[in-house]
């Protein structure tokens, strides 16, 4: 029984030693859940802060950004040129009053193909528009201008009412046609007076009782020649003053090529010329006049015949640019000194005895009526080429 109580006795100190550890351990993680909770405190107070600087800049970001928005609608809402915004699909949604005003109503939802097909008739000039009238009222005139597509496909369109400016240019060009047209009646005196007198000289042989039958033919043949300058002349004449004509129709350039050289090459084989075409035109078409842009190419070609000598070529080719159509016509002609080349497009000036002077004349204005243009590259004895350049029709 005392060697019991001698165990229990020594074990009590070694109990209280483990107490004494553990409460130790116990104080010390204390300690440090104190520090670390400690820590987050400031952390989650550090946090704070920061949370509530952030949405001090978030909300006057936000104020900001409400702000440029009124202003953006503001502008948009006073704009006087209609602004039309696009999606992937080319789906209308969103537009501008004055867009609603210039294309009429509803406008969001549709596709901007389905708003040309039902609203718009397109114009000889590229990007520029008739609106259909939806009554009896005037036709209005209108340019459309895309802007670049972003990233998600969307694009900007801006729509403006050309129609009084239109209305403007036109009468500018009228005035201009009747100056031009004042300048030419002194020359036309000219120009008519000289084939006239030499009809009239050989229509008087012919009232001879002296003439031969051989002879007698001979001077009405040359009356009727004289007389059939003066009828080509006139009708140049009324060409050039006519200006631009607005028959519209799909031309394919490839088909235009081969009309004309349908009509030409037959003028060209009894005067042993050979006609080459070159067509890199890769199906492209115009909304042009059909009829005008065929005559005036017509007319560079018979230009070249007249300047070719037997067993010339004249070329004609066709090539893109990335905002044009390219039409040349090529001779081996004796070329055109450079003091002479812009004079070409004077009415009235020729290098020609026999010619009226007005060809290219017609040329240059009729090119010009579609928004082109049309040069002249030539040295001497060299050969000449024509270049006219035509706005290829994008749309909008």
């Amino acid at each position: 029984m005392q060697t019991n109580k001698l165990i229990e006795v020594k074990s009590v100190p070694a109990d209280q030693a483990q107490l004494q550890l553990a409460f130790a351990a116990f104080n010390q993680a204390s300690e440090q859940l104190s520090g670390v909770y400690q820590e987050l405190q400031h952390q989650v107070a550090q946090l704070t802060r920061e949370l509530a600087l952030a949405n001090g800049e978030l909300h006057r970001q936000l104020i900001a950004k409400e702000d440029l928005s009124r202003q953006l609608s503001f502008l948009l809402n006073a704009l006087p040129g209609g602004v039309v915004a696009l999606n992937a699909q080319e789906c209308i949604e969103q537009v501008n009053p004055a867009a609603i005003a210039i294309l009429g109503q509803p406008l969001l939802g549709l596709t901007w193909h389905q708003l040309i097909q039902e609203r718009l008739s397109p114009a000889a000039l590229t990007n520029e528009w008739h609106v259909k009238p939806q009554n009896a009222g005037e036709q209005r005139r209108i340019r459309v201008e895309s802007s670049t597509t972003d990233s998600a496909g969307r694009r900007i369109l801006l729509v403006n009412d050309i129609t009084e400016a239109y209305a403007i240019q036109e009468q500018i060009r009228r005035n201009q046609r009747l100056t031009s047209m004042g300048e030419m009646a002194a020359n036309l005196a000219h120009q008519l007076r000289t084939p006239l007198s030499t009809a009239l000289l050989y229509a008087n042989h012919l009232g001879s009782d002296t003439l031969t039958p051989d002879e007698r033919r001979k001077f009405a043949t040359k009356t009727i020649e004289r007389l059939h300058h003066l009828e080509h002349l006139t009708k140049d004449m009324l060409r050039f003053v006519k200006g631009e004509t607005t028959q519209l129709e799909k031309v394919v350039i490839s088909d235009l090529l081969a009309e004309l050289q349908q009509v030409i090459e037959p003028q060209m084989a009894p005067l042993n010329l050979q006609f080459i075409i070159r067509d890199h035109s890769y199906a492209e078409s115009l909304m042009t006049n059909h009829q005008a842009l065929c005559g005036a190419m017509i007319n560079l070609l018979e230009n070249a015949i007249q300047a070719s000598s037997p067993g010339d070529q004249i070329v004609l080719s066709s090539n893109l640019e990335a905002e044009n159509i390219v039409l040349s016509v090529h001779d081996d002609g004796p070329g055109i000194d450079s003091a002479l080349q812009e004079r070409l497009f004077e009415p009235f000036f020729t290098t020609r005895s026999e010619g009226t002077g007005l060809g290219l004349a017609i040329v240059r204005g009729v090119i010009q009526s579609m928004g082109g243009s049309v040069h002249i590259h030539s040295l001497p004895n060299a050969g000449s080429e024509f270049v006219v350049r035509l706005p290829r029709n994008k749309g909008g």
